[in-house]
C-alpha cells in the first residue's frame, strides 16, 4: 500500500503543479499581453536583441517550449528569419531558469499564504488587472503546495533500500553516472512533454534526499535537451525555415551539455563556491534544505555560458542546421498564416502579433494594387494585363482577409483578458475595411473598361478625378500608417478631412452634369463617372472607419 500512497500523493502534486503553472502563466500574459505584442513587434536582426525578446517573453508565460513553439510558427509564417529565431532560442532558455529559481524557496514557508493572498483580488476587485495578478499569485502559491505534496510523497523513498539500490548506478560520482541522468532527464522530459514539470520534481527528489545534488544537476541537464522535443514535434509538416529552427534549438542545447560535460565535477565545485550553503546538509526532519538553490544557480548558469559562448557563432549555427536540413525544392514555399499551427495553443499576445504582421502585408498589397490602379487609368491605351493584375491582387486580400479573420476568431476562444479581446474585434474590423478598400479599389479599375475609345476621360473631370483620386488615396496612407505609428492618428483632423473629401464627392458629380448639359461629354458617361467618385468616395468611408478601429487597438488598457 506504501507504493500506491506514494503515487497518487505523487500524481496529486503534480496535478496542484501543473495547474499553479497554468495559473500562473495565465495570469502574467492576461497582464502583459500589450508588452508581449511589442516584444515581439520590435525584432531586428540583432541577435542581442532576439535573445533579449526570448528572455521577456519566457519570464512572463514561465515556458521555454511555448517560446519555442511560437517562434518556430513565426518562420514558418516568414515573420522571423533563422537567425532571428535562433537569438529568440537562446534567449528562451536564459528565460526558463527563473522558474527554477520560483520554486527554490521555501515551499512550506509560503505556499498556502500565497494562495490566501491570491484569491483576494478576485472576490473583491472588480479591475480586471488586479484580478488577474491575483490569479498570477495564487498560481505561484500552487507551484509551492504541489511541490511541497511531491516533496512529501518522495520522503519514504530516502530510507526504502531496494528502491536505493535500483538507483545507486544514478547516484554515483562518475562520468558513467552523470551520462546515465543525463539521459534519463532528456527520456522523461520528452514523455512528459514539460521541463518545468520535471524539474519540479527534480528538485523535490532532492529537496526529499532521495537524490544527491550532483544527480539531480545531472538530470537537469538532459531536461534541457529533451524539451526540444516539443519544437520538433511542432514542426513536422511546417516549412523548411521552421524544421531548422527546431533543430538549431535541438543542436544549441545538445552541444552545450557537451561541453559542460567535459568539466562537469569543476562545475559542481563553482556552483558550491558561488553559494555558501552545502547543498548536501541534511536538516532534523530529513530534508535538504539548501540543494534547490544550487540547482536553480547551475541551471541558470549552464543556459546564460551557453548563450554567451554560442552567441558568437549563431550564424555558423544557422549554416550549420542548413546544411543538415536542405531545402529539397521540390516546390516554392510561400509564407501562410494558418500553416503557424493550431491558434488555439498559441499565446493570444504572439497570435495578435502575426495577425497584425498580416495586416500591414495585407495594407501593402493593396498600397501596389491603388499605384497600379492609377498608372492603369492613366495612360491612354487600355492594357487588360494591368486589369488581371489588379484583379489577382484583390483575390489575394480576400483569402488574406479570410485567413485573419478565421485565425482570431481562433484566438478568441482562449482565455484573454477583456482589453485582449477588444483589440482582436479591432484587428477584426481592420481587416473588413481594408479588403472593402481593395474591393472598390477593383470596381474603379474596372470602370477603365467603359473608357475605351469614344467616350474618354479628357479636361477638367480628368484632371479632377486624378486631385481627387489622390487626395482620397493620402487620406487612406495617413489612416494606414496609423498601423505602424498609433500617434499619427490625430482623430479630429481625420474626420475633417473625411467631411472634406465627402462635400469634394458630391461638387465633382454636379459639375461633370453641368459639363454634360453644355455638351462637353456625351450623357453615357454621367452614370460612369458617377460610379468612380462613388468608389473613391467608398474608399474615404472605409479608410474612416478603419481609423477608428486602428484607434480601438492602440487604446490604453483601462
Amino acid at each position: 500500500m506504501e507504493a500506491f500512497t506514494i503515487i497518487y500523493t505523487l500524481l496529486g502534486g503534480l496535478g496542484i503543479f501543473f495547474f499553479g503553472m497554468k495559473f500562473m502563466s495565465d495570469g502574467l500574459q492576461a497582464v502583459a499581453g500589450d508588452v508581449i505584442r511589442k516584444i515581439i513587434n520590435s525584432l531586428t536582426s540583432n541577435r542581442i536583441m532576439a535573445v533579449g525578446v526570448g528572455l521577456l517573453v519566457t519570464c512572463i508565460i514561465q515556458s521555454s517550449s511555448v517560446t519555442t513553439v511560437m517562434t518556430v510558427g513565426f518562420v514558418n509564417a516568414g515573420l522571423m528569419n533563422l537567425t532571428q529565431a535562433i537569438g529568440v532560442i537562446f534567449g528562451a532558455n536564459i528565460g526558463t531558469t527563473i522558474t527554477g529559481w520560483i520554486i527554490s524557496v521555501k515551499v512550506d514557508k509560503y505556499g498556502l499564504l500565497l494562495v490566501g493572498i491570491g484569491f483576494i483580488p478576485g472576490l473583491f476587485s472588480r479591475s480586471e488587472k488586479w484580478q488577474h495578478l491575483g490569479k498570477s499569485v495564487l498560481g505561484v502559491g500552487l507551484v509551492f503546495l504541489g511541490l511541497q505534496t511531491m516533496s512529501t510523497a518522495f520522503a519514504p523513498l530516502r530510507d526504502n533500500q531496494a528502491f536505493l539500490d535500483s538507483i545507486s548506478y544514478f547516484s554515483g560520482e562518475h562520468y558513467g553516472a552523470y551520462i546515465a541522468s543525463i539521459m534519463m532527464g532528456c527520456l522523461l522530459t520528452m514523455i512528459v512533454q514539460s521541463s518545468s514539470a520535471m524539474l519540479g520534481i527534480t528538485m523535490a527528489l532532492a529537496s526529499a534526499g532521495v537524490i544527491p545534488y550532483h544527480t539531480a544537476v545531472s538530470l537537469v541537464l538532459g531536461e534541457n535537451i529533451g524539451t526540444t522535443i516539443t519544437a520538433i514535434l511542432a514542426s513536422v509538416g511546417a516549412n523548411v525555415n521552421a524544421k531548422r529552427a527546431a533543430r538549431a534549438h535541438a543542436c544549441f542545447n545538445i552541444f552545450g551539455v557537451m561541453m559542460m560535460l567535459l568539466v562537469l565535477p569543476k562545475y559542481f565545485e563553482l556552483i558550491d563556491w558561488i553559494i555558501p550553503h552545502d547543498p548536501r546538509l541534511k536538516a532534523a526532519d530529513g530534508t535538504i534544505p539548501h540543494v534547490g538553490q544550487h540547482i536553480a544557480l547551475a541551471h541558470t548558469m549552464f543556459n546564460l555560458s551557453a548563450t554567451i559562448f554560442f552567441l558568437p557563432f549563431i550564424n555558423q549555427l544557422a549554416a550549420f542546421v542548413t546544411k543538415i536540413t536542405p531545402d529539397k525544392g521540390a516546390e516554392k514555399e510561400v509564407p501562410h498564416l494558418l500553416v503557424l499551427g493550431d491558434p488555439s495553443i498559441m499565446l493570444p499576445a504572439a497570435s495578435m502579433a502575426q495577425a497584425e504582421s498580416e495586416l500591414r502585408k495585407m495594407k501593402e498589397i493593396i498600397e501596389r494594387m491603388y499605384k497600379l490602379t492609377r498608372d492603369f487609368w492613366e495612360q491612354d491605351e487600355y492594357d487588360p494585363k494591368k486589369l488581371a493584375k489588379i484583379i489577382d491582387y484583390e483575390r489575394i486580400t480576400d483569402n488574406i482577409h479570410k485567413e485573419i479573420t478565421v485565425f482570431l476568431c481562433y484566438v478568441m476562444e482562449k482565455p484573454m483578458s477583456h482589453h485582449q479581446s477588444e483589440q482582436i474585434q479591432s484587428m477584426i474590423k481592420i481587416t473588413d475595411e481594408l479588403e472593402s478598400v481593395a474591393d472598390y479599389i477593383e470596381r474603379l479599375a474596372n470602370y477603365r473598361e467603359r473608357f475605351k475609345k469614344a467616350d474618354s476621360l479628357i479636361g477638367e473631370s480628368r484632371v479632377e478625378f486624378f486631385q481627387f483620386m489622390d487626395e482620397v488615396w493620402n487620406f487612406f496612407d495617413l489612416v494606414a500608417k496609423g498601423l505602424s505609428d498609433p500617434e499619427i492618428l490625430e482623430m479630429s483632423r481625420i474626420e475633417s478631412k473625411s467631411n472634406e473629401l465627402q462635400l469634394w464627392a458630391d461638387s465633382m458629380r454636379e459639375k461633370h452634369l453641368d459639363r454634360i448639359s453644355k455638351g462637353t461629354y456625351a450623357p453615357v458617361t454621367a452614370l460612369t463617372y458617377s460610379d468612380m467618385v462613388v468608389a473613391l468616395r467608398k474608399i474615404r468611408a472605409h479608410s474612416f472607419l478603419m481609423a477608428g478601429a486602428i484607434e480601438n487597438f492602440h487604446s490604453k488598457h483601462e
